[in-house]
């Protein structure tokens, strides 16, 4: 244009692309500057700064800062807040402590942006207790730590379950005068529900009231799907009819762990109920929607409801994932029907959705009750040349399987197989293999699994001890048995296994 316009309005056009994600068209703009004789400010050469640090170009930013420096501009903290985020968001948290800790030498100002951005950087690599000694450092000698501070710290501690410490920062946080937000509540609420701590979640609800902070969809999903899971459907429903009442509209999310809730408490009809029902109520179902109902279905081993819910996904044009076809093949196996399930799978590697563990598990199980041994041998090791890793339970579902038809020596293999790949032990897979010993007889075995089980910390339950027990009264070892019905007393494991 003639009459060439200011730098602040190419600053815009720049921003706006930026906020498109299209950084290679911005530093491309950007570079054009020269030849029509436009000179950037500090604003153009920190959009320039960021458009690198998003396309991990590092050095390419820091050249930057060196001619900011060069032609005189003073850097600001949004330069410097840019630079941080760019090293953690490329995971070079260390060299932006480094970076951080020059600016202070040099006599730099930060500000809380600054922090907050590193405090995340730190939480987000798992170093949670670096990010609260950074905190303290900056409440001693910079300035007074804000809610985005604290919640980002608080959020990190719930997720790693450390749901104390995050509620003794949030106290020290009120305490100092920074009230939370909806998103500090949130985060202790999702932390407590994780750990089955329903009553404090609920009792934060209460506080937030108190504080004038409106309860969001979030916070409400959160709890309505903790009681669901935990099979207190009541209280589940109670917390539901408070969000209407709050004028909150039940969303997707909502309706997935209503449904998820039902299916886990053996409610399948209701959860359908309830998915038939969406549409009316402005709510699409997704594919989290599709997959509870299709599980809970499979189940019940109502396999062609499920498959007919299945073949409605793929007419609506939504793609079944790696668990609607692992729900359904699990569902065809349980119902005997294996080479369906075979068939089901050839279509899932077909459509590029990769079968896991759980899928193969499924089907290993199949074999194993069909007497396939072999095959099931087979696909383990199938398995295992996938780089898929097995897990216990499919070990489990194999030597159970084995020691079923008297294969215990090979049962043995399959379990010296899972200890050398370095898995832990479980009380499942140890009961599992006990029960083959007693099956055959080898007794000394059997007992010498048990003392393994307690060297690895992995203490024998009412079955281990009863499987052991009723095999050495078949064959009138009573003594032995005694002995051991005193040992199973002594550890306080009657009472459960009377309970089984």
């Amino acid at each position: 244009m003639r009459n060439t316009p200011t730098i602040f309005e190419f600053c815009k056009i720049l921003g706006s692309i930026v906020k498109m994600k299209h950084y290679p068209i911005a530093i491309s703009l950007f570079k054009r500057f020269d030849h029509v004789g436009i000179i950037p400010n500090i604003a153009a050469f920190n959009i320039l700064l960021n458009c690198y640090c998003h396309l991990d170009q590092m050095h390419c930013a820091f050249s930057v800062l060196a001619k900011i420096l060069k032609l005189g501009y003073d850097p600001d903290t949004i330069t410097f807040t840019t630079l941080i985020n760019g090293l953690c968001l490329n995971g070079d948290v260390k060299k932006a402590l480094q970076f951080h800790d020059d600016l202070i030498r040099y006599g730099y100002q930060l500000d809380a942006i600054t922090y907050g951005t590193l405090i995340k950087g730190l939480c987000k690599i798992g170093q949670t207790e670096t990010a609260t000694q950074l905190l303290s450092k900056i409440e001693s000698k910079v300035m007074k730590p804000d809610v985005v501070m604290y919640t980002t710290i608080i959020d990190s501690l719930c997720k790693d379950k450390l749901i104390t410490r995050a509620l003794d920062l949030y106290s020290e946080m009120v305490v100092r005068g920074t009230s939370p937000n909806i998103f500090t509540y949130s985060s202790l609420m999702y932390g407590l529900c994780m750990v089955g701590r329903l009553k404090e979640a609920t009792d934060l609800l209460s506080d937030m009231v108190m504080r004038n902070i409106d309860p969001n969809i979030y916070t409400f999903n959160t709890l309505v799907d903790a009681f669901f899971k935990e099979g207190r459907v009541k209280e589940a429903k109670s917390l539901l009819a408070v969000m209407i009442k709050a004028g909150l509209k039940p969303d997707v999310v909502t309706y997935n762990s209503l449904m998820d809730g039902y299916c886990l408490v053996n409610e399948v009809s209701k959860g359908k109920h309830l998915f038939s029902t969406m549409p009316q109520m402005g709510v699409t179902p997704n594919v989290r929607s599709y997959n509870i109902i299709i599980k809970g279905l499979c189940e019940l081993k109502m396999v062609d409801e499920a498959m007919n819910l299945f073949k409605e996904m793929q007419c609506k044009s939504m793609t079944p994932n790696t668990v609607t076809y692992s729900s359904l093949i699990d569902g065809l196996c349980k119902s005997g029907r294996i080479s369906h399930a075979w068939k089901l799978l050839d279509e899932m590697h077909d459509r590029g959705q990769p079968a896991d563990v759980i899928t193969y598990t499924s089907l290993l199980d199949a074999l194993c009750k069909n007497q396939q041994l072999d095959e099931a041998t087979a696909l383990l090791k199938k398995i295992e040349d996938q780089g898929i890793q097995p897990n216990v339970h499919t070990y489990t579902v194999l030597i159970r399987g084995l020691s079923n038809i008297g294969r215990v020596e090979t049962a043995k293999q399959v379990f010296q197989h899972f200890l050398i790949k370095g898995y832990h032990p479980n009380v499942w897979i140890c009961n599992a293999m006990i029960w083959g010993l007693c099956k055959v007889d080898s007794f000394d075995q059997a007992l010498a699994l048990k003392s393994k089980m307690e060297e690895n910390h992995c203490l024998p339950d009412a079955v281990t001890f009863e499987t052991i027990i009723r095999a050495l009264l078949e064959k009138n070892k009573n003594e032995d048995a005694e002995k051991l019905l005193n040992e199973m007393i002594a550890r306080g494991l009657l009472n459960m296994s009377l309970s089984h």
